[in-house]
C-alpha cells in the first residue's frame, strides 16, 4: 500500500491500514522512543501510547504532510511527555512536519557486519556514547540524536523541534561538548561533528 492509500485508510479509520502503518514504522517508533527514553521498558510503553494516539486522533493529520514525519513528532512528543512525568523534559514541539530519515548513525552503527573485534569495539562506543547522553539535558539528547542517528539537517531539526537553527547549532555544539567531555576528548568520538549544515 503506498503512501497515499494508507493516509486514505487511516482516514477511514479501516484496521488493515492500521496494521499496516504499525508495521511499517514499528521499529523507527520504537528507537527513538529507546534513545529518548533510555530503557526498552519505557520504549514499548511509549511506542503503544503513540500508536494508540494515532488511532485515535489521525484528524490531526495535515493532509500534504509525510506520515513518517508526523509519527516522528507523535513519538517524539509522547516521549517527552514520558520524561516529564519522570522528572524534567523540555515543553513539547509544535506542529511543524518534515520528512524523517533512514535510522542510520553517522559514524554511531546501530548493528550490521563487521568484524568480532570492531563489533565489540564499537558496542562498547556505543553503550559509552548512551550513558554520557543521559548527562545532557533533554533538549541536547534531542538536536544530537536527530542529527547524528536520523542524519537530519539542521534547517530540517529546527523545523522539527521548533527552534531557531541558532538554537539548533547551540544545543548541538553543547552535546557534543559534553560528550566529548564525558568520553575523553574529541577523539574519543571522531566522526561525531558540532554542526552540519
Amino acid at each position: 500500500m503506498d503512501e497515499n492509500a494508507l493516509i486514505e485508510g487511516l482516514a477511514r479509520s479501516d484496521p488493515r491500514a492500521f496494521r499496516e502503518l504499525v508495521e511499517r514504522y514499528k521499529k523507527k517508533v520504537f528507537y527513538l522512543a529507546l534513545d529518548m527514553a533510555g530503557n526498552p521498558i519505557d520504549a514499548e510503553d511509549i511506542s503503544q501510547e503513540v500508536f494508540l494516539k494515532v488511532y485515535r486522533s489521525f484528524a490531526t493529520f495535515k493532509r500534504g504532510a509525510k506520515i513518517g514525519s508526523w509519527l516522528y513528532r507523535v513519538t517524539y512528543n509522547a516521549s517527552i511527555d514520558h520524561l516529564r512525568r519522570k522528572g524534567a523534559a523540555p515543553e513539547p514541539v509544535g506542529d511543524e512536519v518534515l520528512e524523517a530519515r533512514g535510522r542510520e548513525a553517522a559514524g554511531l552503527p546501530r548493528g550490521g557486519a563487521m568484524d568480532p573485534a570492531a563489533a565489540v569495539e564499537s558496542s562498547q562506543l556505543q553503550a559509552r556514547i548512551t550513558r554520557a547522553l543521559e548527562k545532557v539535558s533533554p533538549q541536547e539528547k534531542a538536536v544530537f540524536l536527530l542529527r547524528h542517528y536520523d542524519d537530519l539537517m539542521l534547517k530540517d531539526i529546527a523545523a522539527t523541534l521548533g527552534l531557531s537553527i541558532g538554537s539548533v547549532k547551540s544545543y548541538l555544539f553543547r552535546a557534543v561538548r559534553k560528550l566529548q567531555k564525558e568520553l575523553g576528548g574529541p577523539a574519543a568520538i571522531s566522526g561525531v561533528e558540532a554542526s552540519h549544515d
